[in-house]
Parts: structure tokens; sequence; C-alpha cells
């Protein structure tokens, strides 16, 4: 734990992209085939459920259905196990893909400076 924040002030400042930007390269780039991730849940369900923003992500309609599972078996909400962990591996999923994208950055970031700084040979 740790090491990306010494990569980002001591080592590899130049090349470690920031969190809080929108990623320097195309999300095609390295591609054949790529889709877009889409949300499940609308505005309007979230909304009806009263959802805080924090929790309205890519698994918000895996929590609705939590939700809704655990408002009509209550009070056994042991019954909404099936749905508390298909919503708990959606959130895993979509952290190790954030993960990845940020991986993907950075390796492309290192790779345009390995590039540009190669001495031109022909």
């Amino acid at each position: 734990m740790g090491a990306h924040l010494v990569r980002r002030y001591v080592t590899e400042s130049d090349t470690e992209p920031d969190p809080k930007r929108k990623y320097e390269f195309d999300p095609q780039f390295g591609f054949q085939e790529r889709h877009e991730r889409e949300m499940i849940a609308t505005q309007e369900q979230m909304n009806l459920a009263q959802l805080p923003v924090e929790q309205r992500d890519y698994c918000a309609h895996h929590l609705l259905k939590l939700l809704k599972c655990k408002r009509d078996n209550w009070p056994n909400i042991l019954a909404c196990k099936h749905e508390r962990h298909d919503w708990d591996y959606c959130e895993h999923q979509d952290y190790v893909m954030r993960m990845k994208e940020y991986e993907r950055e950075r390796r492309l970031q290192l790779r345009k400076k390995r590039i540009a700084n190669q001495p031109e040979s022909a």
C-alpha cells in the first residue's frame, strides 16, 4: 500500500495519471472493439428510491433490487443474501475496472515518455 503515492509525488510524478481529471488517451486506443458502459438504472428510478449521490454508480440497479428485497422481506433481511452478493460483486468488478483503466493510462503515459526520449535513428 502506498506505492501509488510514492510514484505520484516522488519517482514518476510526470507520468502518474491524475484521478481527478479525464484520461488523456482515447479509450479505443489499442482495442479493436470496445463498448462504452451504460447505466441500467435510470435517473428517475434512483430519485424515487432516494439513493444518495455516492451510490449512483454502474451498480445502482443491483442496489435497487437489494433495497426492494429488504423492504419486502422485513424483518427477515437475511433472505436477501443473493441480492447483497450481486451488488457486492458488481461493486468489486467496478473497482477492478477502474483500477485497470488507471493502470492502462499510467502505462500509456510511460510509453509516450519513452517514445519521446528515444533518439531518432534512421
